[in-house]
């Protein structure tokens, strides 16, 4: 009964915890606060975590990292269903991964309010998400992308496509409320189609156009 009840003390500090981390951003939370919406005291941080930078890094490991592998199995179950997958298939199956994927709305928005923290302030959680998620995913969509790509593009220029695209995706989820309110659409599945189909043309457009206006 004690272990199950140290365990529930645990998986409420850290659904609070990330609440408030993506709310707020880490500088801004305090411990305080944290065991205020837990319910417990400062002791029960101190023995689940240590600090409140092992609990950020643990809110990281438990929570956004396995949110972040399930997108990503998402996108590559999605381009696996054709032997070799088009650049479109590909850019398409990442956009509905991300923003109509397997992850709740709720869960959609502390994932991203979180990633955008570290981007503004990055921590010890930068190096982690940047080795475990996001450069074995542009690697990847870069490895896809190769054939839409002129053939005298460069290192340097596929990996900027590659970030482009997931700019653009990672922004539409983020300003999605804002694109809703002026383009006046009342259905979400028809703007999150809508959204899709506009990055899948504007992507390949773009990375059509290799190195263009480069100096090199």
């Amino acid at each position: 009964m004690k272990n199950h009840r140290n365990e529930h003390t645990r998986e409420r500090i850290l659904d609070e915890a990330e609440a408030l981390f993506a709310l707020k951003g880490y500088h801004a939370v305090s411990i305080r606060e944290i065991t205020g919406a837990a319910r417990c005291n400062l002791a029960a941080v101190n023995y689940h975590f240590g600090n409140k930078q092992n609990l950020y890094l643990e809110v990281y490991r438990q929570r956004w990292l396995p949110r972040a592998e399930r997108v990503r199995q998402s996108f590559q179950n999605s381009i696996k269903t054709t032997p070799v997958p088009s650049a479109d298939t590909v850019v398409h199956s990442l956009a509905r991964a991300f923003l109509d994927g397997p992850l709740s709305n709720e869960a959609r928005r502390r994932h991203l309010r979180l990633i955008v923290g570290e981007l503004c302030q990055p921590t010890e959680a930068f190096e982690l998400v940047v080795e475990r998620v996001f450069r074995p995913l542009l690697g990847s969509l870069i490895a896809d992308l190769r054939t839409a790509m002129p053939v005298d593009v460069d290192e340097e220029q596929a990996i900027l496509n590659a970030f482009s695209i997931m700019a653009m995706v990672l922004y539409f989820n983020l300003s999605h409320p804002l694109i809703k309110s002026v383009l006046g659409t009342s259905s979400d599945n028809d703007l999150k189609t809508r959204l899709v189909d506009h990055l899948v043309e504007f992507s390949l457009n773009g990375i059509a156009g290799g190195n263009r206006g480069s100096d090199k």
